[in-house]
């Protein structure tokens, strides 16, 4: 985490043949998120390597900010409909800090 803001990111594996359908749903609650006070940036990428391995990558504001982006209605609903179609049991978080040349 770099100063007040909360950097991380986000990974998981799509089901096989469930890849369009977790891009689709990513998609959507992208929309959602980026309009989220607080949210800096959310960027959706699949691995060159391996289409179906999602990773979003994730900045906030503050710690306020991602707390309210945890709590929101719209992250348990994208959570609900993602986990039936990953190989995780959830997304993997990873948070991140700057190096000293940030």
């Amino acid at each position: 985490m770099s100063g007040n803001r909360v950097v991380l990111s986000a990974e998981f594996t799509a089901l096989p043949a469930a890849a369009d359908e977790v891009d689709a749903l990513i998609q959507e609650y992208a929309q959602t998120v980026r309009a989220e006070p607080g949210n800096e940036r959310f960027e959706v990428y699949r691995r060159a390597e391996d289409p179906d391995r999602f990773v979003v990558f994730e900045v906030y504001r503050d710690r306020e900010a991602f707390d309210a982006h945890l709590g929101a209605e719209a992250g348990r609903a994208f959570n609900a409909a993602l986990v039936p179609r990953i190989v995780e049991p959830q997304s993997v978080l990873s948070f991140l800090t700057p190096t000293g040349r940030s």
